[in-house]
């Protein structure tokens, strides 16, 4: 019996190297933040033509609701570039800044096609980053945050609109 093919296993992810390419277009999300709120909307991944480095401008838009039943509209906004086995995070601000930098492993188990870490220190608070590509074409993203200033789990899943 044949080994099975394992390019399957990354479809429709591609390799390591086109990852952050397939993340262009649009996306709906759901994110829980352990202890605090939960907020669901829509994001897209749009090419920048013209930038020195091949970037796609992350811009997500949603409702944020508190655990007081408390809601309002949220945004963010993040720059996203292509690198070598992986891509980087920046933060989308004049210059951009270094949020951090992924470099992908194959996943470990069978719905993880690719898997990444990545660790920031912002002033005493360290985010610990785990993005998981899976095997149906969505992903998630969960951010742990434990520092003298914050202390929670954030879990993102997103989805392919199209």
């Amino acid at each position: 019996m044949q080994a099975p093919d394992p390019t399957l296993s990354l479809s429709p992810w591609g390799e390591a190297d086109e990852v952050w390419a397939r993340l262009a277009g649009g996306w709906t999300f759901e994110r829980t933040i352990e202890g605090q709120a939960s907020m669901h909307g829509t994001a897209v991944f749009r090419p920048m033509p013209g930038a020195a480095h091949a970037t796609l401008h992350y811009r997500e838009e949603g409702r944020l609701r508190l655990l007081d039943g408390r809601a309002f509209d949220a945004h963010r906004e993040y720059l996203y570039q292509g690198r070598p086995g992986g891509f980087a995070v920046l933060f989308a601000e004049q210059p951009p800044r270094l949020f951090h930098e992924i470099a992908l492993q194959p996943g470990d188990d069978e719905t993880s096609a690719w898997i990444g870490t990545a660790a920031h220190l912002c002033a005493a608070d360290l985010y610990d980053s785990l993005y998981r590509f899976l095997a149906d074409g969505s992903f998630t993203l969960r951010h742990t945050v434990r520092g003298p200033r914050k202390d929670y789990v954030s879990l993102t899943r997103f989805r392919a609109t199209g």
